[in-house]
């Protein structure tokens, strides 16, 4: 267990002993007042990597250069541009390379999904999630059970935390699943819940989803990226992403789908087909009848958006010279405890909660993020910030996130929020 100091000279220590501090200088630091802002909020929209103009100048090159040819010619044909990005993001999410694909965005894709794995009987209907999910994942499943004539309050489980908590405990999602096992065709949860940043165990939660007969599929739009998975081991039927957080791909960039390798073989399984999904040894063959391509890419839909997926591999290609997770993940966790020290630091100091973390303390249950609770004046405290130089992110109705990303953010970028929060208790009246 590391034991900080609430020093600038001790931040600084930190950060010249950090391995990874020159990552940093591979992406572009928003200023303010003509030095870096503090950015405490890649659980929303990562930073734009230095190189990603470069990498679409380079394919509006090849479009410039080579017209419709670009699909076949080049360094980069596009035909096969996606497969580049693939090893990493397999490493990200602990997959097999066949088990991964990239196209569309996180809702869009979810709903494809769930053509495949949310098969409903009179008997086995109904949807178990987390209360207080991203309201899209709520939209998206009470969409799903009308469509399948179903009524939401019926056919959709929440599960909330016990009264007085704010995160949810293992033990109670699991026997929610058990007590529902006869009717459960569907587990669908969060990898990290965007509100709390509470990491579930989704390896538990798939194994009694899978218990109960029903599928386990996870929206990982805060996980992917910023925590270890291992989705092939943990046996998660399905699973998608968006890659504008930690990946860093810019606003609306292109989303990613997990299908394990269990099912690719599977012909009982709906899917909604496209052109881009049938197989690629007779693709261009133009057959009636859709033979989809073995794996994740059988479910691809869409033609590939080459200048998105220039984005994804200029922020992938940063995270595999970092050497993938392991590495950033301690890193994350350092930054994380530190703010955490800082912060329990200043309740300390003033002698009162003035904030109140309600991530969990474990660090093994959270990524990047915390979320704190202002307990006054909670907006002017979060307009203070952003008055003085620190992104961060606003939920009502008091709470404050805060993220250092390991790629880029540094032990003195916390120790300053710290400062802010500190200096912000007494300038707010």
């Amino acid at each position: 267990m590391m034991i900080y100091q609430n020093t600038q000279a001790y931040a600084a220590q930190l950060d010249e002993k950090d391995e990874l501090r020159k990552f940093r200088q591979q992406f572009l630091i928003p200023r303010h007042h003509g030095a870096d802002a503090v950015y405490l909020c890649g659980n929303s929209l990562g930073l734009q990597p230095r190189a990603a103009k470069q990498y679409i100048q380079t394919q509006l090159n090849a479009w410039e250069d080579n017209a419709v040819e670009g699909w076949f010619m080049g360094n980069d044909p596009w035909l096969s541009y996606h497969k580049q990005l693939i090893p990493t993001l397999a490493g990200i999410l602990g997959a097999n390379a066949a088990e991964v694909t990239v196209m569309n965005s996180l809702t869009v894709n979810l709903h494809l999904l769930l053509v495949s794995f949310y098969k409903p009987t009179t008997k086995r209907y109904k949807i178990l999630m987390e209360a207080g999910a991203f309201p899209s994942d709520q939209y998206a499943i009470e969409s799903q059970v009308k469509f399948h004539g179903f009524k939401q309050e019926d056919a959709v489980i929440e599960v909330a935390p016990r009264e007085g908590e704010l995160t949810l405990r293992t033990e109670d999602i699991l026997k929610q699943i058990e007590a529902n096992a006869d009717e459960l065709a569907l587990v669908m949860f969060s990898g990290i819940n965007y509100y709390t940043g509470q990491f579930f165990d989704v390896d538990a939660i798939t194994k009694a989803a899978h218990q109960a007969g029903a599928y386990a599929g996870f929206d990982l739009a805060h996980a992917a990226g910023n925590v270890p998975l291992q989705l092939h081991q943990w046996g998660a039927d399905f699973a998608s992403w968006c890659s504008y957080k930690y990946m860093n791909s810019g606003p609306g960039g292109i989303s990613g789908a997990f299908v394990h390798e269990k099912h690719h073989t599977d012909a009982t399984l709906n899917r909604f087909a496209g052109w881009w999904g049938y197989r690629l040894d007779k693709r261009f063959l133009m057959a009636p009848g859709f033979q989809p391509e073995v794996g994740a890419e059988g479910w691809n839909v869409s033609t590939a958006p080459i200048l998105l997926l220039a984005l994804h591999k200029a922020s992938l290609d940063i995270f595999e010279q970092a050497g993938g997770l392991q590495m950033l993940r301690a890193k994350s966790e350092a930054l994380t405890g530190y703010l955490e020290f800082l912060i329990h630091d200043i309740n300390q100091r003033v002698g009162y909660e003035a904030y109140r973390i309600i991530t969990p303390k474990n660090k093994n249950e959270r990524g990047c993020q915390l979320s704190v609770v202002c307990t006054s004046h909670a907006k002017a405290t979060f307009n203070y910030l952003a008055d003085n130089g620190v992104i961060g992110d606003w939920r009502e109705p008091d709470v404050i996130r805060l993220s250092p990303v390991p790629l880029y953010n540094t032990f003195t970028d916390v120790h300053l929020a710290a400062e802010r929060l500190f200096e912000a208790l007494t300038a707010i009246k």
